[in-house]
């Protein structure tokens, strides 16, 4: 039995839907329809021209877009699960990464493997055709990734002895360890400031921002084939990572509520930050800072946080063969950059940073998270429950900081109850729904 999208996600008021243009009208051209979320000024203009570009030289195949609103979390996922119920999807619309594996399990979307040579996907960064596989095919493909690094205010760190220029040095053989990121936070902690942030927020940032420390350690939030989190999630190398994870918490190195532009306001030295801080940065911070890679455990591997949205063509496509020549020409080489930079994020495919466009990613810290991306990125849990644990792992953790930081110390205990209730709930709806 497969579980509608509804029953994934919250109830909230769903987005008005524009009646869909017919897949092909009397005189042979095909209609393709596009949703994606609503973006900054420049994304949108982007749209705009690209598609009059696509609808002039192909007329055979015209492609009308319609943007919705996020301001609504939870009203562009809604607006899908109504449209998966009615059976009135429009040709392509973009999913978030870890969502890929729902969709392809459900039948929602279809795969588009046989539009992408291995030629072409090894153009991709890594992370990008891992997320977007399911069951050994491609079932969306993205223009943009993301990522997460170590962000630094300089001057607060030379206030309190830091060694600034070791952290400008470090490589990707060489990162910061959890050893030494803990020891910063402890000499950056004031009374003005707390040392680091590690909390992006109480809902999705938590799995995908802190998931790298997980594997570091040893063990991912789930198994590699998507099916198990009982001895995963709640391992004893995923407890002991959260177990330093809240231990900043409860000593104070860390705010136990995240708190915005934490960072760029002084209120933090350090931080465990997305690659959009780049530009907000260089455009507002009145400080010296800089950025290096992702923290490792001291016996573990380098891995980076990833992901992005993705478009892939819909079950109710009328034309998927169409719509697959449109996401081909959508991710060339040229389109993916000159998207990539308007939306201010790396890009996929890295043919494109030979592009003017994407002259920023040369060197730098946009450099940094380029090279997380095609060495260390590792996408979230493939699984068609992951919308489940990724709820409930989110609650737990949340529960968890509060209480180190009401307690002023960890529960080794109540770290293990928390994280086992998460594998046993991920367990009872992959069971449920998707277990053969």
């Amino acid at each position: 039995m497969k579980k509608t999208l509804s029953a994934v996600i919250s109830l909230a008021l769903a987005a008005s839907v524009l009646p869909a243009l017919p897949a092909a009208a009397d005189d042979g051209v095909v209609n393709l329809t596009i949703w994606s979320p609503t973006d900054r000024e420049a994304v949108e203009a982007w749209w705009v021209e690209k598609l009059a570009e696509w609808n002039e030289a192909h007329p055979d195949i015209q492609v009308s877009r319609e943007a919705i609103d996020r301001s609504d979390s939870y009203a562009y996922d809604n607006k899908i699960a109504t449209a998966v119920t009615s059976n009135d999807l429009p040709s392509i619309f973009y999913v978030d990464g870890p969502q890929v594996s729902y969709y392809a399990a459900n039948e929602i979307i279809l795969p588009i493997t046989e539009y992408f040579d291995e030629e072409t996907m090894a153009d991709f960064v890594p992370s990008t055709v891992k997320q977007c596989t399911y069951d050994g095919e491609l079932y969306a493909i993205s223009a943009t990734e993301s990522g997460v690094a170590f962000y630094y205010n300089k001057d607060m760190l030379k206030e309190c002895g830091v060694d600034t220029d070791d952290l400008d040095s470090r490589t990707l053989e060489n990162p910061l360890t959890w050893d030494e990121m803990a020891e910063i936070a402890e000499k950056c902690t004031t009374d003005d400031h707390v040392g680091t942030h590690i909390i992006m927020d109480h809902g999705e940032g938590l799995p995908y921002a802190l998931e790298p420390m997980y594997i570091s350690k040893g063990k991912d939030y789930i198994s590699e084939d998507g099916t198990e989190a009982e001895g995963y999630v709640d391992s004893e190398e995923a407890v002991a990572t959260t177990e330093f994870l809240a231990d900043l918490i409860a000593k104070g190195y860390a705010s136990v509520d995240p708190i915005q532009d934490e960072f760029l306001n002084k209120a933090c030295a350090t931080m465990i930050g997305g690659s959009w801080e780049v530009a907000t940065l260089e455009a507002n911070a009145d400080f010296d800072w800089g950025v290096t890679y992702y923290p490792v455990s001291d016996t573990g591997k380098a891995v980076s946080p990833c992901g992005d949205w993705s478009a892939a063509i819909s079950r109710d496509c009328a034309d998927p063969e169409a719509a697959g020549e449109f996401l081909q020409w959508l991710m060339s080489t040229d389109n993916v950059a000159t998207y990539a930079a308007a939306i201010a994020k790396p890009a996929t495919r890295n043919s494109a940073y030979e592009n003017e466009a994407m002259a920023d990613y040369a060197e730098g810290p946009r450099a940094l998270f380029v090279e997380q991306l095609n060495n260390t990125a590792v996408p979230r849990p493939r699984t068609p429950s992951y919308a489940t644990f990724s709820a409930n792992y989110a609650e737990a953790m949340t529960n968890i900081f509060s209480d180190a930081a009401t307690n002023g110390e960890v529960d080794a205990d109540y770290i293990q109850d928390e994280l086992t209730n998460v594998a046993e709930l991920f367990t009872e709806d992959y069971e449920t729904y998707y277990a053969e």
